[in-house]
């Protein structure tokens, strides 16, 4: 019984040296009702195959590579810039939807007066409303564009 213990210790050991002189290496893992279990061989229908890949320990780093760090981070920062522009241009358009809407809403509140007096008194209303809605649009627009300027002329000093 001992020996087939030492023997089958010395065939996991020579296995398990033979795979880590190997390019891949495969190994299973399985979920059970007791835990996980990781296997050389299949230990179930639901085994899930994994492979590690070795890679050449003489395998030398760039010798540049704080330059090429350096660049993949201006990449970064590049492809962040430009995503919040897109972002900001976006809410651009939301804002003139949004105030075209109110514009709409407010000029179709005429289409359903029914005496000159109230007529004249929505017409009034409607104007200041217009007024208030062009104004909060101004402002808004103006922050937004004055964020996008900034993004703008920081994306630049990058590229």
């Amino acid at each position: 019984m001992k020996a087939i213990i030492i023997y089958l210790i010395s065939i996991a050991l020579l296995c398990f040296s033979y795979n880590s002189m190997a390019a891949t290496t495969e190994y299973y893992k399985c979920v059970t009702d007791r835990g996980t279990i990781f296997s050389e061989f299949p230990c179930g229908s639901r085994a899930i195959k994994h492979k590690i890949q070795v890679t050449d320990p003489d395998l030398q780093a760039p010798k540049n590579f704080v330059k090429e760090l350096n660049e993949l981070e201006r990449l970064q920062i590049i492809r962040n810039i430009e995503a919040e522009i897109r972002s900001y241009k976006y809410r651009l358009d939301i804002l003139s939807r949004n105030r075209d809407r109110a514009q709409y809403q407010q000029e179709q509140r005429l289409n359903r007066i029914l005496s000159d007096k109230e007529a004249k008194q929505i017409s009034k209303d409607i104007k200041k409303q217009l007024k208030a809605i062009n104004k909060q649009y101004g402002r808004d627009v103006k922050s937004v564009k004055k964020k996008l300027a900034k993004l703008e002329k920081k994306l630049a000093r990058y590229n």
